[in-house]
């Protein structure tokens, strides 16, 4: 079994260190701070600041998923707060693979897969009782966020949305699955995906 521990360290090192390459200069908060385990500063002219959360998994197989509980599904704060989600392969001869994500959109993919496949036609009343603090998001959720470090370029709010195509059909079904309390795009939903 791997340890969880040293999984999320090197995913934060990790992803400090791409940041490193592309002209962030990144620093490791201590644990505790909520919500951010690497803040950054662009080192060029506009010194823009962004708030990093590292969630990290062994694995990097399309079902392999992300624990994403109650904290992760929060709406941001502010414009400038991104998840980095690492993929850890268990062959170190593989890359490890990283999905830059706004967390608008975290907060919603959580919510929605998890919402969805609580609430699944056909699925027989209290088979599936687990609640949202358990939510998991699947690597092919955020495929096309993959290796997306361009995305930090420009505010998190003007990000286009890469999630799973049907997870905007289902966002708009509101009495079945719906967006979390307080998300943004529960009063202007983005155009279409």
């Amino acid at each position: 079994m791997a340890d969880t521990k040293q999984t999320k360290t090197v995913g934060e090192h990790w992803a400090a260190s791409e940041l490193a390459r592309r002209g962030w200069a990144p620093a490791l908060t201590r644990d505790g701070l909520e919500r951010a385990d690497i803040l950054a500063v662009h080192t060029g002219d506009e010194r823009r600041l962004i708030e990093v959360q590292v969630k990290s998994i062994r694995g990097d197989s399309a079902k392999s998923s992300w624990p994403l509980g109650e904290k992760s599904q929060q709406p941001p704060k502010h414009a400038h707060e991104w998840f980095v989600m690492v993929a850890v392969p268990d062959d170190v001869a593989k890359p490890m693979r990283g999905f830059v994500i706004p967390r608008a959109h975290v907060a919603a993919a959580a919510w929605i897969g998890h919402q969805h496949w609580f609430t699944e036609p056909g699925i027989p009343p209290g088979k599936r009782n687990v609640g949202p603090d358990r939510s998991r998001v699947q690597i092919r959720t955020f495929e096309r966020y993959e290796g997306r470090w361009d995305l930090l370029d420009a505010s998190a709010d003007e990000a286009p949305i890469l999630l799973l195509l049907e997870y905007r059909g289902y966002a708009l079904e509101e009495d079945r699955v719906g967006l979390p309390a307080g998300h943004p795009w529960r009063e202007n939903m983005p155009a279409p995906w």
